[in-house]
């Protein structure tokens, strides 16, 4: 690809920030293609930040701050699972994101490239952009210039915390069908809808669960890029991420009680209308039964020509079916 071409995607919304950072401040923006350890003085690093980058501008990247290839591959192909490898000093690390969009988690992918005097962050997928992230880190000083260690703080906190709203998302959807499964007010779709959300729930812990190895790792590696005062903060992060799968467990928990508790309330309801139907079919019995005896052609039938033995065989029906009638409903099945 020739140089202009280059450039050309340099300035496309695929190269999102490039900056340089000195003891916590912003020195200067630089154009990705001059990024490299050339350009930095000592006590300087540069944080990259890319949105679905080409080939072209990931193998310029790790030309320029020699990253491992097969860290290079990863990152050029989304849905990885997450995960973190070390390449001598540097690091090379997978998070997935989640967000909630027309009533389903949708998933992104940040991958993250760390060493000494670099950070470089590539956004796959519909993730939330790292601005806020970047915003936050500029304005705390004091913890900004412990460097790269920080960022990758920033960034996983960043991660973890957007987890919290697609739980309560959920939670406050299964909490209004709960509420109709109660009033025994819920529909076929509601129970349906029970089993999406199961189903979500699964992707969703498949998402967040390796994270709590990732951030275990980054309590106990020894990296020279990471100061060793950041480990409580990775901790912390940690922390958030136990409380989302246990949150995720709750709420799959109560999902599959919810779906029981409508399945048993359908199966009742099927018992209550199949109680009503089998009494009225005994009700009805009864004078089908008489009137298919007497709608016989026999001519010797008792009181066949007798003046009252149709009012008497018709009161009797009567008389037969209200005393059924009047069990059935003592019985509670009317």
């Amino acid at each position: 690809m020739a140089f202009a071409d280059l450039r050309n995607e340099y300035e496309s919304p695929m190269v999102v920030a490039c900056a340089v950072y000195r003891n916590g401040v912003r020195i200067r923006d630089i154009p990705v293609e001059d990024a490299g350890p050339a350009a930095l003085a000592d006590g300087e690093f540069v944080w990259i930040g890319l949105h679905e980058p080409s080939i072209d501008i990931l193998t310029h990247v790790q030309n320029r701050f020699g990253l491992h290839p097969l860290a290079v591959e990863d990152a050029n192909r989304s849905h990885q699972r997450p995960k973190i490898d070390l390449y001598g000093e540097a690091l090379f690390m997978v998070l997935r994101t989640a967000q909630v969009k027309d009533a389903c988690i949708v998933y992104g992918e940040t991958h993250l490239f760390a060493g000494r005097g670099y950070v470089i962050a590539v956004r796959h997928g519909p993730s939330t952009s790292y601005g806020d992230v970047r915003q936050r880190c500029e304005r705390e000083r004091a913890m900004f210039q412990r460097g790269t260690g920080y960022v990758i703080y920033a960034i996983m906190d960043f991660v973890a915390d957007n987890f919290f709203p697609v739980i309560d998302t959920i939670a406050e959807e299964v909490a209004e069908i709960e509420s109709h499964i109660i009033a025994k007010t819920f529909t076929s779709e509601e129970v349906n809808r029970l089993y999406q959300l199961r189903r979500e729930l699964l992707g969703f812990r498949r998402s967040v669960s390796p994270m709590q190895e990732v951030c275990a790792r980054l309590e106990r590696y020894n990296l020279p890029i990471i100061d060793a005062e950041m480990r409580p903060y990775y901790h912390d992060v940690h922390d958030h991420v136990l409380q989302v799968n246990e949150s995720i467990d709750n709420l799959r928990e109560a999902l599959a009680s919810a779906f029981d508790a409508a399945m048993m309330l359908s199966a009742s309801s099927q018992n209550e209308v199949t109680k009503r139907l089998a009494a009225w079919a005994a009700i009805l019995a009864v004078p089908t039964a008489i009137a298919g005896i007497y709608g016989m052609n026999f001519e010797h039938m008792p009181e066949l020509r007798w003046d009252y033995g149709y009012p008497a065989v018709v009161g009797a029906i009567v008389a037969i079916c209200g005393v059924l009638y009047w069990r059935f409903r003592k019985a509670d099945w009317l």
